[in-house]
C-alpha cells in the first residue's frame, strides 16, 4: 500500500526546515573559514554597526582616527581612506612587497593585515621617511638615488620600506643576508643588485 500524498502543510514544513538547514550550515561554514580575522575583534562586534569599528593610529607621526570596515586592510585603509599612495596595491596577496610597511618599527604586508587589529599602533609608510626639513631624503632613498636602484619603480617604496626594516634589524651583514631577508621584496626585481648595494651604503650611514 502507497503511503499517502504529504499534504500543503507538511510540504511547507519541510521546505522551512530545508531552507533552514542550508542557511544555518552556509552560515557556520562561512564562520569557520572566515575566522577571527575576518570576523574582527570584539571590540568591533560592541560597535554601533557590528561591521565596522574605529581606529586609532599614528601614521607617520599624525594621530588619526577613522571608522572602517572590519576587513579593510591596511593596505587599504592608507590609500582608500587616507589617501596615502605610496604604498602600492600589487599582487593583493602577499607574495610582491610593493605594500611593505612598518608597524611598530616591523615591516609587514598591509595587503594582509587587518586595520581593526591595529589600535594604537605606530605606521610608517614611505610619505612619512623625509617629512624634512630642507627636502632632504632619507639615507636609503638618497642611496637609491645613487645607485639607480630601480627597475619599473612600482614596487620602490616597499623595497624601500624592506630595507629599512633590514637595517634597524640588523640584517645587513652581508649581501647574502641582504638578499635573504629582502627576498620577498627583490624576487622579481633586476635590479636586486643594484638595491643590495644601496642598502648596504644606507646601513654604513646608519652605523650598522
Amino acid at each position: 500500500m502507497e503511503d499517502p500524498a504529504p499534504s500543503a502543510d507538511e510540504d511547507a514544513s519541510t521546505a522551512v526546515t530545508r531552507r533552514t538547514f542550508v542557511a544555518a550550515t552556509a552560515l557556520g561554514g562561512a564562520v569557520a573559514v572566515a575566522g577571527p580575522a575576518l570576523l574582527g575583534t570584539e571590540s568591533a562586534a560592541a560597535a554601533p554597526n557590528a561591521g565596522s569599528s574605529q581606529v586609532s593610529l599614528t601614521i607617520n607621526g599624525n594621530r588619526r582616527t577613522v571608522t572602517v570596515d572590519n576587513r579593510t586592510s591596511l593596505l587599504d585603509l592608507l590609500r582608500e581612506h587616507l589617501g596615502l599612495t605610496g604604498t602600492k596595491k600589487g599582487c593583493d596577496a602577499g607574495a610582491c612587497g610593493a605594500c611593505t610597511v612598518l608597524v611598530n618599527d616591523r615591516r609587514v604586508n598591509g595587503c594582509l593585515t587587518l586595520a581593526v587589529r591595529l589600535d594604537g599602533a605606530e605606521v610608517t609608510t614611505a610619505e612619512g621617511l623625509a617629512p624634512g626639513e630642507n627636502n632632504r631624503l632619507h639615507p636609503l632613498q638618497q642611496a637609491f638615488v645613487d645607485h639607480d636602484a630601480f627597475q619599473c619603480g612600482y614596487c620602490t617604496p616597499g623595497q624601500i620600506m624592506s630595507g629599512i626594516g633590514c637595517i634597524r634589524e640588523g640584517h645587513t651583514g652581508s649581501r647574502e643576508e641582504i638578499r635573504e631577508w629582502m627576498s620577498g621584496n627583490i624576487c622579481r626585481c633586476g635590479a636586486y643588485v643594484k638595491i643590495v648595494d644601496a642598502v648596504q651604503q644606507a646601513a654604513g650611514k646608519s652605523g650598522k
